[in-house]
């Protein structure tokens, strides 16, 4: 006969051997596979610790000046909004990337600025 294996409210499977582990866990004890996160939130974070809901904000509000840039580390392109935001098109363009941060996919953003 096979025992059915009964897990807690605080454990959860591991996604690849199956082993019960911590529901907090993001790493299994077992096999050393990383546990995917929770499917799609707003407030999500990349590996690196950037949030997509921060990027939109700082990119909807403060985009004229590049704070989304400086955010994501990309100071170069920071700099550029901040030489040309007397002309009010970094403000357009940061007010659209803004957009384009909120309905991006969690993946996408990852890939794109996730990096360590």
């Amino acid at each position: 006969m096979t025992e059915a294996i009964q897990k807690a409210a605080d454990e959860k499977f591991c996604s690849e051997c199956g082993g019960i582990i911590k529901a907090k866990a993001e790493i299994c004890p077992k096999c050393g596979v990383r546990q995917m996160a929770p499917p799609s939130t707003l407030a999500a974070t990349a590996p690196n610790g950037k949030s997509k809901l921060a990027a939109a904000l700082f990119a909807l509000f403060l985009g004229g000046i590049g704070i989304h840039k400086f955010y994501l580390g990309r100071v170069g392109q920071g700099i550029l909004y901040l030489l040309f935001c007397w002309t009010f098109i970094p403000a357009l363009v940061g007010f659209i990337e803004g957009i384009l941060f909120l309905v991006m996919n969690d993946n996408d953003f990852n890939a794109k600025y996730g990096a360590a």
